[in-house]
C-alpha cells in the first residue's frame, strides 16, 4: 500500500521556512494517527536530521540528498508508513534533487511569505513542478501556504488573491509570524495539531479541521 500522502516542501530559495513547515506537518500528521517518515532531501544543510536528534523526536528522520530519490525511496517506505513528508535544498543550487522528489509527490507544498520577492519565486516552481510532474505516473498537486503572516495586515488576503488570479492553489489556514515558530529548531515539537499547521495537516488530508 502506498502512503495515503507523499508531501515535498520546496521553494527557489533558503530560508523560506521549509524546515519549519516539514516538520511541523510531519508532527500534525503523526499526531492525527498517521505513521510518518520525514525526509532530509538538503544534503549540504541538513536541517531536518539535526532537529530531530536535538529535538529528540519519536517520527523517524532520514537522509537522503540524491538525484534518483524517486527510485529510492519507495523502496524504503515500502508498506510502512501512512505519509512522507520531504524537506528539499534550495531549487536554485538542487534543482535535481528537488526534482527526483517531486515525481513521488502527491503533493507539493510550498511556504510563501506574503511579500512581492516570494511570490516572484512561484512561476519558476511551478516551471519545475510542471516538468517533473509530467515524468511522474501520477502529477502532484501545487499548494502555497501562506506564512509569517501579521495579524490583521491586507497583504496576506491580498496575495492570496493574485495567487487565485494567477491559478495557483493556496491553503486555507495561514501561518503567522511567531515566536513559537521562529525558535522552534532544536526543540521537541508537541501539540502541532492544534496550530496552524495542523490545520494544513487536515486540509491536505481532505479533512475539514473542526
Amino acid at each position: 500500500m502506498a502512503p495515503v500522502l507523499t508531501i515535498v516542501v520546496a521553494n527557489l530559495k533558503g530560508g523560506s521556512t521549509k524546515t519549519t513547515t516539514a516538520a511541523f506537518v510531519s508532527h500534525a500528521l503523526a499526531e492525527a494517527g498517521l505513521s510518518v517518515l520525514a525526509v532530509d532531501a538538503d544534503g549540504e544543510n541538513e536541517s531536518l536530521l539535526s532537529w530531530s536528534e536535538a529535538g529528540e523526536w519519536s517520527i523517524p528522520v532520514i537522509g537522503m540528498p540524491v538525484t534518483d530519490l524517486y527510485r529510492k525511496l519507495p523502496g524504503v517506505v515500502g508498506d510502512r508508513y501512512d505519509a512522507v513528508v520531504i524537506d528539499t535544498p534550495p531549487m536554485k543550487e538542487r534543482r535535481g534533487v528537488v526534482a527526483s522528489a517531486i515525481r513521488i509527490a502527491t503533493h507539493v507544498l510550498v511556504p510563501m511569505a506574503p511579500t512581492g520577492m516570494e511570490y516572484a519565486r512561484i512561476p519558476a516552481i511551478r516551471e519545475l513542478v510542471d516538468d517533473a510532474g509530467a515524468l511522474a505516473a501520477d502529477p502532484p498537486e501545487l499548494a502555497v501556504v501562506l506564512t509569517r503572516t501579521v495579524s490583521n495586515a491586507a497583504s496576506t488576503e491580498v496575495y492570496r488573491q493574485m495567487l487565485t488570479d494567477d491559478g495557483v492553489h493556496v491553503l486555507g489556514p495561514t501561518v503567522g509570524r511567531l515566536e513559537r515558530f521562529a525558535q522552534a529548531f532544536g526543540l521537541p515539537i508537541t501539540n502541532a495539531a492544534t496550530t496552524a499547521y495542523g490545520d494544513i495537516a487536515a486540509e491536505l488530508l481532505g479533512v475539514t479541521a473542526q
